[in-house]
């Protein structure tokens, strides 16, 4: 039997541009553009990437909180892309997400156990006494005192509404989070505990996530793999130690240069990639990264490379790469 809890194939997501009720759009936002993954069952999945790559729209087609264009989401072998509402019902039990924003994805009108207890209400009619009594549990789970459940988000610091938001997503008891940018808004200082908090509660309760962020330093905290995604698509997937060691392709060799390294005698190099990301409307031809890429020759510029293992564990999208040593 597979150990695969979440499977995605060729998933896409396009969004419209001009046109209207009786017009066709102008052009298509290719967001998301074929991307194709596994998350086990109690694994930690990193997905990183610059600003616009297709990271979060990737995690809300998971949750379905966005309808794919293309593509499938297989959850524990079951199709779950295009269930109704009735239909997902039992499986958004299972999949729950935890938002970047700690501030808007909390109702300012509701009390912290109306907001942490809101799935129950979802998936049954819990009485107001056992509402009170998980959300003063989940509370003590994630760092906050049960004594504040009367309180609304306004009276919490960030970090304390983001321990708020992981409480309502641990609430059904889930097998699959998302953590969408989840420690992005918060001070450097509070960070650093809400990850280690993510960690614990991911070994208490057998947790898989998918960590999604721009930031490396923190998915190579967590994550178990990494997944580097550019426009729309994914370039490099590796296990954590191998990645940082033996990046493939280009742009992740870039990304993982720019770290910083608290290390007075690490000199900083400089990246080897100019320009821009390309417009997700009008994507170049062949590799995506070509026209940013030192290394680019003709066939990247013509042929589009296909995600393809190098080794069991390594996959990597470019050209350059001989299978055997690396980038030339």
């Amino acid at each position: 039997m597979s150990s695969d809890l979440i499977i995605a194939r060729d998933l896409a997501r396009y969004f419209p541009l001009g046109g209207g009720l009786f017009t066709k759009p102008t052009a298509w936002v290719k967001a998301v553009d074929g991307v194709s993954f596994s998350v086990r069952k109690g694994e930690s999945f990193g997905v990183v990437g610059e600003s616009g790559c297709g990271k979060t729209t990737l995690g809300q087609m998971i949750v379905r909180l966005l309808e794919p264009t293309a593509g499938q989401v297989l959850f524990k072998g079951d199709d779950i892309t295009h269930l109704n509402r009735r239909e997902l019902s039992p499986f958004r039990q299972k999949i729950q997400i935890i938002f970047q924003d700690p501030y808007s994805s909390l109702d300012p009108r509701m009390t912290v156990t109306s907001i942490i207890t809101e799935p129950l209400l979802a998936h049954g009619k819990p009485t107001k006494a056992h509402r009170r009594q998980v959300a003063a549990d989940l509370m003590k789970k994630v760092g906050l005192r049960p004594d504040d459940q009367k309180k609304f988000p306004h009276e919490f610091s960030g970090g304390q509404r983001q321990r708020i938001g992981i409480a309502r997503a641990l609430c059904v008891r889930p097998e699959l989070i998302v953590a969408d940018e989840p420690v992005s808004a918060l001070d450097v200082s509070i960070q650093a505990q809400v990850i280690n908090l993510l960690g614990d509660l991911r070994d208490e309760f057998g947790l898989s996530y998918i960590f999604i962020s721009h930031d490396i330093s923190v998915v190579e905290h967590i994550c178990d793999r990494i997944a580097v995604m550019y426009l729309g698509g994914i370039v490099e997937v590796a296990p954590t130690e191998l990645f940082i060691s033996d990046q493939r392709h280009p742009y992740s060799a870039t990304l993982l240069a720019a770290v910083p390294r608290p290390d007075p005698n690490h000199r900083i190099q400089p990246a080897a990639m100019e320009g821009d990301v390309p417009s997700p409307i009008d994507p170049p031809p062949g590799c995506p990264f070509h026209p940013r890429c030192e290394h680019a020759f003709d066939r990247c510029r013509n042929e589009k490379p296909k995600l393809i293992n190098v080794t069991d564990e390594h996959a990597v999208a470019c050209f350059l790469n001989d299978g055997q040593g690396g980038v030339k």
